[in-house]
């Protein structure tokens, strides 16, 4: 099957861009190399291709109370400007996806989804939706910029007249011209790091990243990949879907208990994670970090006592810390800072600690 194109495909490649498969998308990896545009984002900025994420509007006069039933956290608190993280849950528990829910209007709502998920979230929003409530599929008409770093609102600032210091973390404004461009305007990331997503028409988004660049060449802005996208998120020990998240795993295992509002009244998984907190999950996640050589990749074993205890989720070489970390999900006794484990590589148990987890923090600046 023909991969899908970003409206930015044609800049990557000449921009030098390694390009993979990505949920279905050619989506570039990396430009400079992944360590070098890593740093950047810790120290400067850097600018992604998020255009292969989905959009999903959900309107009409019952969409606030749809939509609080579909996902976990408590979206009824939002207000017009604001956006709000959550998984979304089968009745078994299980996370179906992990979405931004974004308040557009009073009746009006957009749901930012996993690319490699988008098919099945629209499907699953119909099949569950109501009559006052329009579900549609707008991905079409989204492109996706995401400008993150310590340098982001300082290059942001040049090419926009928006007084970035009112939007605060998760709150959003639609309608801000950035270089010339309409933007709806969102400070939110995925990177562990303050910063910016932009959301634009497709056909002006070659245009606006171009001038992104060139409005932050002085600051060590630089084009910045998946795999850079990948190690930043890690250390910040944010969840990737196909990874930390999946149908089989709920949100409660997976340490995301603060988006999971049981006090909001019903909503899809409530009574299989009310009984897996009353009774205790099976399984927890765990950051730890190599205390021997070696690095963890997904699907490898950890070991406690000579026992496999879990499994791998992510792991990689910290570019910023030096060393090799990673997550997992380990029996719920071994999951606590200290504990000695061990990982298989190629055959060979590997010397590993639990860590508290993230594993990197940035200082918070003004307007978060």
């Amino acid at each position: 099957m023909e991969l899908q194109r970003t409206p930015l495909y044609g800049l990557h490649r000449r921009l030098g861009a390694k390009m993979v498969d990505f949920g279905g998308f050619a989506m570039p990896v990396q430009y400079s190399g992944i360590a070098a545009e890593h740093r950047a984002v810790r120290e400067a900025a850097g600018l992604f291709d998020a255009s292969h994420m989905g959009e999903i509007g959900v309107r009409g006069p019952g969409a606030a109370a749809f939509l609080q039933w579909a996902v976990t956290a408590d979206v009824g608190r939002l207000g017009v400007g604001q956006a709000a993280y959550s998984p979304v849950c089968l009745t078994t528990g299980g996370v179906l996806d992990d979405i931004l829910v974004y308040r557009l209007g009073v009746e009006d709502y957009l749901l930012v989804v996993n690319a490699g998920n988008k098919d099945k979230d629209l499907a699953w929003l119909r099949e569950r939706g109501r009559e006052n409530v329009t579900v549609e599929d707008r991905s079409a008409e989204w492109a996706l910029l995401a400008l993150q770093g310590p340098r982001a609102a300082a290059v942001l600032g040049r090419v926009t007249g928006e007084p970035l210091d009112r939007i605060g973390y998760y709150r959003f404004r639609s309608g801000v011209p950035v270089a010339g461009v309409d933007c709806l305007l969102s400070r939110t990331g995925y990177t562990g790091e303050d910063g910016f997503e932009l959301y634009c028409s497709p056909a002006r988004a070659e245009g606006l990243f171009a001038a992104l660049l060139a409005a932050g060449e002085d600051d060590g802005l630089v084009p910045a990949g998946l795999g850079a996208r990948d190690t930043l998120r890690l250390e910040a020990a944010l969840p990737l879907y196909g990874h930390e998240l999946d149908e089989g795993t709920t949100p409660l295992e997976a340490g995301l208990d603060r988006f999971v509002s049981f006090a909001k009244g019903d909503f899809s998984g409530r009574e299989a994670l009310r009984r897996q907190k009353e009774e205790g999950a099976g399984k927890k996640l765990a950051g730890f970090e190599l205390t021997g050589p070696g690095i963890a990749r997904q699907g490898y074993a950890l070991m406690q006592g000579g026992r496999q205890t879990g499994t791998v989720t992510s792991g990689t070489l910290s570019p910023t810390l030096g060393r090799a970390i990673g997550l997992g999900y380990v029996a719920p006794e071994h999951a606590r800072p200290g504990t000695e484990l061990a990982v298989v590589i190629r055959g060979r148990e590997c010397a590993a600690r639990v860590v508290p987890t993230p594993f990197y923090r940035r200082k918070k600046q003004g307007g978060e």
